[in-house]
């Protein structure tokens, strides 16, 4: 039963590889669902998980020349949902509009579990320290980019470097954060999911 899901799945990879249409519905009814779930237990809020469930498959449909390569499926998918999901969540927390909609929703849900602020406050307090650790050059390009929402032209200007650097700095800093952050979080989204 499970070689046939795998060999049907593979099918409707390559399909949908070859722009079908009707093999990309099928994929999004088959997985919708489990991944609207998945993505709530992360960000909490009922209509940003909505939102991010059609982003998710706008990335795959995207990227669909690449898809009959993907030895797993289910952990590609995942893993888009859960980058983007994480994406969400910085994006929230540098936003005061966002996370006051966002601790709205999960009040009204009563999802709220009782330790909820202290895991925010670590959260922040991690993210704070994996920033301080970057070299002193890296933290301020990268402050500048995620913190004052500096384009990389104006970073270049102010700092005298080349966009190109600047890009470089952002890029080796997220890819620290969140090497630095992936225990934590990891830790984060498996309270979720028993909570």
């Amino acid at each position: 039963m499970v070689i046939s899901i795998l060999h049907n799945e593979k099918i409707l990879l390559r399909q949908i590889a070859r722009h079908d249409e009707k093999a990309f519905k099928a994929l999004f009814e088959a997985y919708q669902a489990r991944l609207y779930h998945y993505i709530i237990h992360i960000i909490k809020s009922r209509e940003a998980a909505e939102e991010m469930v059609i982003d998710v498959f706008l990335k795959i449909w995207q990227q669909r020349e690449s898809l009959d390569e993907i030895e797993s499926f289910d952990a590609y998918l995942f893993r888009i949902a859960f980058n983007k999901s994480i994406d969400f969540l910085r994006r929230a927390a540098r936003s005061p509009e966002i996370k006051d909609l966002i601790w709205q929703e999960i009040q009204l849900a009563g999802d709220l579990p009782s330790d909820a602020p202290v895991l925010i406050k670590e959260y922040e307090g991690k993210l704070n320290e994996a920033i301080g650790l970057l070299p002193p050059q890296q933290q301020l390009v990268f402050r500048l980019s995620r913190e004052k929402n500096f384009s990389h032209s104006d970073i270049a200007k102010q700092l005298q470097l080349s966009k190109n650097t600047v890009s470089n700095h952002i890029s080796t800093s997220l890819r620290f954060i969140r090497a630095y952050l992936a225990h934590f979080l990891s830790l984060l989204i498996v309270f979720n999911f028993f909570s």
